[in-house]
């Protein structure tokens, strides 16, 4: 196992020096946190703010498991690029509604012979998932395969495409009961990223499987794409 001291100097520098920023031992508020990441990330890009929402859900039982999408107030600032598997009327629908990529056999093939992955978010209209269920061994380990349960399956592409294209994103429990999103840039203002952190807890915490046990949420972190994690105290993160 490698060390965490031989870890960090081995991220490098800048990293080293913003992780000494952040006390291990101690629990920040939600604003306390979003200053800490703006200010320690060190990317000369627009790093993301993410967060990550540890449960206590065992994904293993099908009454556990957490799936969904959230449209956040203030958007993910970023450019979304949008796969739509449609044709006849749909695939006209879908290029009037400003999808980035349409098709249908041929995008499935530009996939699984060439590695096709340009895109953010997969579409499809129900009458596609014949073409597009032979692509879970592609898109379902990045959670792109279209599922009805995030509306990614649907006859309303227009609508759909509107809503990720202004920042709606999909989120997950993972096998350790872990939920990662992007709910924002570095370059945001502290209280549109508040918003959106604010928006997204509030309908994990609704949004509850009715076979969880014991304590639901049990910590909370956020960070930016390179920097280091930062603690949120629970409690005040859902109060």
């Amino acid at each position: 196992m490698v060390s965490g001291s031989y870890a960090m100097t081995h991220r490098g520098k800048k990293y080293t020096d913003a992780r000494n920023k952040v006390s291990r031992d101690r629990l920040y508020t939600v604003d306390e946190a979003l200053s800490i990441i703006r200010d320690t990330g060190y990317a000369k890009f627009d790093e993301s703010v993410d967060v990550a929402i540890c449960t206590g859900l065992d994904t293993r039982h099908a009454d556990q498991q957490l799936r969904g999408s959230f449209s956040l107030p203030k958007g993910t600032g970023k450019v979304i690029r949008i796969a739509v598997f449609a044709a006849g009327d749909k695939e006209v629908e879908a290029r009037e509604a400003g999808a980035d990529i349409i098709g249908g056999e041929d995008l499935a093939k530009r996939i699984t012979d060439e590695g096709f992955l340009g895109f953010d978010v997969v579409l499809a209209s129900p009458d596609m998932m014949k073409v597009v269920g032979r692509l879970g061994k592609i898109l379902g380990p990045r959670k792109l395969m279209p599922n009805p349960k995030t509306g990614t399956v649907t006859n309303d592409l227009t609508t759909v495409i509107q809503e990720y294209k202004g920042g709606k994103i999909n989120f997950q429990a993972d096998a350790g009961g872990v939920i990662h999103a992007t709910i924002g840039r570095k370059s945001f203002e502290i209280d549109s990223l508040k918003e959106n952190f604010d928006a997204f807890v509030t309908h994990v915490v609704k949004s509850r499987p009715p076979g969880a046990k014991g304590i639901y949420i049990k910590k909370i972190f956020v960070s930016t794409t390179m920097g280091p994690s930062v603690k949120i105290d629970v409690k005040q993160a859902i109060a």
